[in-house]
């Protein structure tokens, strides 16, 4: 799909990623979805987060690091170092916060 996608189109894929994000769904039939009303765009990467961004989303949440990394299946020595830079966030890190840039702690609650 090109342009803006619709209402419903984007009702279906939040769904749907609700539905992946609780285990009914598997990975697999979550791609074909998302890349059937999406394009190969759908499985582009997250947006890449400094350092900094990251300490100011965890202290908006008021949380220590081994708190914010219990949330996000990190070790607190790990998101230290992405708070310090010393290591960038890839894969499911990098996507969940994004999620967290753009909605808030709350969404992956």
């Amino acid at each position: 799909m090109t342009g803006k996608t619709s209402s419903v189109v984007e009702c279906i894929l939040e769904t749907a990623a609700d539905m992946r994000r609780s285990g009914i769904m598997d990975e697999a039939t979550y791609e074909k979805i998302t890349i059937r009303h999406l394009g190969p765009l759908a499985l582009s990467t997250a947006e890449p987060i400094s350092g900094a961004e990251i300490r100011t989303l965890r202290e908006r949440a008021n949380l220590s690091q081994a708190a914010f990394a219990r949330y996000l299946n990190l070790t607190a020595g790990y998101v230290s170092q992405l708070e310090r830079g010393t290591k960038q966030p890839k894969g499911p890190a990098l996507t969940l916060l994004n999620v967290i840039r753009r909605k808030g702690l709350e969404a992956i609650l």
